[in-house]
């Protein structure tokens, strides 16, 4: 498979005529086609592109200088990360407030770049995700965030269900293609790990403290059009450190979109986290539709006990039928791409978010981009 899609991509410019829409209905077809033609009216360069995606990077360390220049060079002009207030020279300044808010896009768009998508939000933090005294207090200021965000312009929210341990990797320098960097992670080196301070926490404790917040804050999302976007646990294992995880099944997503359903109830499809959930990553963004919020596109090669993380030619995912399932749904939210192995002569004190590794990504992507758009219309 992995050849095979290799191969397209090398040929993509004479192999687009001969292929099939794939699946695509004609309606389908005809609305993709008038959209982009809508698109093209706006832009030419996101109508040959991105296909009506907004294309971004992750800046999470602040305003990084040669990272937001290869950015601007490769035209990818979408800035994701949290409402970082180091930018604005104001480390106190409370981020849920308006003008925080205000101050953080203004200095992103002075760089040239559009902040899009706040990933990692403020006041959403152990106290409401753990069930403790003051989450009213948390939720209230989220609820507050929410409508403060929506007035500065940005919709969406990526935000995920890990109190006190987040992402997590028992390896960032595993050697890779090439000697590459990359990160991983495996089950036994953590299971007998000791408790943290606040015990074993159950999984039905923490499917009780999701509920309230969404039954809270939902509503009033959707009063301001914002999108909450969750994004899955990572890494996907039972437990750790006695902190149960939940985001971790396809089911246990339905599960969380069913506690209350809305336009303003979506997910995170992080696509390294969603393959190690299913045998059929493409079905899932098939069947998330208009529920996908945010894309996050990177592959993995293993199980949720024990993978590591891959170049994104190099995973155990058909990443070329994933880009023809965005296209297929109609998908136009912003699209990053997500970890990368650090490459020779790169830094790896932030693994997974090469400079240099991100430069392939982009390219990749685009190269996926522009196979499968040429393919539904026909162009050679």
């Amino acid at each position: 498979m992995k050849d095979n899609r290799r191969d397209f991509i090398r040929k993509s410019s004479s192999l687009a005529a001969a292929l099939s829409i794939g699946g695509m209905s004609s309606a389908s077809a005809e609305l993709l086609h008038l959209k982009r033609k809508e698109n093209a009216a706006q832009d030419p360069r996101t109508f040959i592109r991105d296909g009506g995606m907004q294309m971004s990077m992750a800046y999470f360390w602040g305003i990084e200088p040669r990272r937001i220049a290869f950015a601007k060079q490769m035209d990818v002009l979408g800035a994701v990360g949290g409402i970082n207030t180091n930018i604005i020279g104001e480390p106190d300044a409370k981020p849920w407030e308006y003008d925080t808010i205000l101050a953080v896009k203004t200095a992103w768009n002075r760089q040239g770049l559009k902040f899009n998508v706040v990933e990692g939000p403020p006041s959403l933090g152990e106290k409401t995700k753990l069930g403790l005294d003051g989450r009213d207090e948390e939720i209230s200021n989220f609820i507050l965030f929410m409508k403060n965000l929506s007035r500065a312009g940005i919709q969406v929210i990526c935000y995920n269900w890990m109190p006190v341990i987040g992402w997590y990797r028992t390896d960032k320098a595993k050697p890779g293609r090439g000697g590459a960097l990359v990160t991983a992670f495996n089950n036994n080196d953590i299971k007998d790990g000791s408790l943290t301070k606040y015990g074993e926490v159950s999984k039905e404790s923490m499917w009780k403290n999701l509920e309230y917040f969404l039954k809270a804050v939902v509503p009033e999302a959707e009063k301001y059009g914002i999108k909450l976007a969750m994004h899955p646990d990572d890494p996907q294992v039972d437990q750790i450190r006695g902190i149960s995880r939940i985001m971790t099944t396809v089911d246990n997503f339905k599960r969380m979109l069913d506690i209350y359903p809305s336009t303003s109830n979506g997910i995170t499809m992080c696509q390294g986290n969603f393959t190690l959930m299913t045998d059929d990553q493409t079905a899932e963004i098939r069947r998330g539709g208009d529920k996908i919020s945010f894309g996050q596109f990177r592959d993995v090669r293993g199980v949720p006990t024990k993978f590591e993380e891959t170049w994104h030619d190099a995973g155990q995912t058909d990443m070329l039928a994933c880009m023809r399932a965005y296209r297929d749904i109609g998908f136009d939210g912003v699209l990053r791409p997500d970890h990368v192995p650090t490459v020779e002569g790169d830094s790896n004190s932030n693994a997974g978010y090469s400079a240099f590794g991100r430069l392939y990504a982009i390219g990749y992507i685009r190269g996926l981009m522009e196979a499968v758009y040429a393919e539904a219309e026909g162009r050679r």
